[in-house]
């Protein structure tokens, strides 16, 4: 494997107390990546674990820390902007994204697609989060006036320039595929693996990520209707 200073891919992987799930996904990354020149950018975003410890070291390995807890948009947002690959892929480290599901990202990326994001089909979650999530996603999609089936599967695939199109915002995660989509770039679907969790627990309470999800719809309308949009003349 070429370990060029700019890898052809790029894999960023928010952590937050996963430990137990280091070791499994690091494996399950390198199955998946194999023959393909990569790196996978790490993010601890202040784990209370020793799961920055838990991260094997290897040369297209790299690991961003934070000082304390800042949420998953935060530590998307540092990967991406630290990742040096021609193609940037986001997977979550709790083990429900199956890295097996990349290469099928990776295939849209290379016919074509700026931004190929992953649907979880068959979700192994509780009823009551299934059925929350179905909601939130119906209304956000609507109300940011892109639509896409799942905003809440990290599991993406997107092409370097796409990364420009992305605002540092508390919750933008959610609006990944709005974003882009609202700058111009095309964006397709694909269904996913979605596995049930072995370690650790969810980090997410329901309660507290409605209000903020509604909260951040209004600022993702607004920010979209005023985006810039242009074009140089050809001269």
């Amino acid at each position: 494997m070429n370990q060029s200073m700019s890898p052809a891919i790029s894999v960023v992987v928010p952590v937050f107390n996963e430990e137990e799930n280091m070791s499994i996904l690091q494996s399950e990354l390198r199955g998946a990546l194999a023959g393909l020149d990569y790196e996978i950018v790490f993010v601890d975003d202040g784990s209370t674990d020793r799961s920055a410890d838990k991260i094997e070291t290897a040369p297209n390995v790299r690991l961003v820390r934070f000082e304390k807890n800042t949420g998953q948009s935060a530590a998307l947002y540092a990967g991406i902007q630290a990742a040096r690959g021609q193609t940037i892929v986001m997977i979550d480290s709790d083990l429900q994204n199956d890295p097996a599901d990349i290469p099928r990202l990776l295939a849209e990326i290379s016919h074509g697609a700026d931004l190929a994001c992953g649907y979880r089909a068959k979700r192994k979650d509780t009823l009551t989060k299934r059925l929350t999530s179905r909601i939130a996603n119906f209304v956000r999609s609507r109300f940011a006036k892109y639509y896409v089936r799942d905003t809440g599967c990290t599991l993406k695939a997107m092409r370097r320039e796409c990364a420009a199109a992305l605002v540092p915002f508390k919750g933008m995660h959610r609006f990944i595929p709005a974003l882009i989509r609202g700058a111009g770039y095309q964006l397709v679907e694909i269904p996913v693996n979605h596995r049930p969790r072995r370690f650790g627990q969810t980090k997410y309470g329901f309660g507290s990520r409605a209000l903020r999800a509604t909260t951040d719809m209004f600022g993702v309308r607004w920010l979209l209707s005023r985006r810039l949009n242009y074009k140089l003349r050809d001269s």
